[in-house]
């Protein structure tokens, strides 16, 4: 062994035991992941795996520009089929500048939507409230407010919003005060749209803040706003309206 692919493989443990520490995402009834025998995936997950000192990645895929993708604790790393090196970022299409890691990851980490304990959420509806979707979102996040305020414009639509205070020391305070509020729903999207506070909550008023936290740690999101859609889809940021009805029709047609 040389010595580039000494530091290359001492790379590979070093970041191995560094994600080996983060939470992997688990759902109801998921399998344990097992590529097919032989296969490339199923050989680049062997390699990482002897190289890392035993750490397990949680899926392997065939990328492009012949890398391999690991998901290890709901990120992904960039392989060689060899493992002689690993990439940690983000890849992207130069022409449609599409984020092609977090395409992957959209669909990599699909949830159990009908496990979802949505009585955690505040729930809006919206007309007959037939089409449903989840979001993870923080009242002190820019981008949530904006999804929150282009959702206006969605008819027919239940959204279950999970408060999920992880950005601000006083995101757990604001989302208690919104949760603990007589209207949920009205306070929240006053102050998502008017940036009107909410008095504070009670003290002992109980709330499922904490468990929110956990379920988002568990299900790998990492930022918000997080849209889950009822095909156990997912997508981070604040979509368009237009991707958004897209989305919710492909997951009619799933159901």
């Amino acid at each position: 062994m040389n010595r580039l692919t000494q530091i290359a493989a001492a790379m590979v443990v070093s970041l191995a035991c560094a994600v080996a520490s983060a939470q992997t995402p688990s759902k109801a009834g998921e399998k344990k992941y097992a590529p097919a025998a032989g296969s490339p995936e199923a050989l680049v997950a062997a390699r990482f795996a002897e190289k890392s000192g035993g750490q397990q990645p949680d899926q392997v895929f065939k990328g492009r520009g012949g890398l391999y993708e690991v998901l290890i604790g709901g990120q992904i790393y960039y392989v060689d089929s060899d493992v002689t090196f690993v990439l940690a970022g983000r890849m992207f299409d130069p022409t449609s500048r599409e984020d092609l890691t977090q395409k992957r990851l959209d669909t990599a980490l699909k949830v159990d939507f009908k496990s979802l304990p949505l009585a955690q959420a505040v729930k809006t509806v919206r007309g007959d409230g037939s089409r449903v979707l989840v979001t993870f979102e923080d009242p002190n996040c820019g981008y949530c407010k904006r999804l929150w305020q282009n959702m206006a414009e969605l008819k027919n639509v239940t959204i279950y919003t999970f408060l999920y205070p992880i950005l601000s020391p006083d995101s757990m305070e604001k989302s208690k005060a919104i949760w603990c509020s007589k209207n949920r729903a009205a306070s929240w999207d006053e102050y998502m749209v008017q940036n009107k506070a909410t008095p504070a909550a009670v003290a002992d008023c109980k709330n499922p803040l904490e468990q929110n936290v956990a379920l988002g740690q568990q299900l790998g999101i990492n930022g918000t706003p997080t849209i889950v859609f009822a095909d156990g889809t997912r997508s981070a940021g604040a979509m368009p309206v237009v991707a958004i009805e897209q989305r919710l029709l492909a997951a009619k047609k799933t159901n």
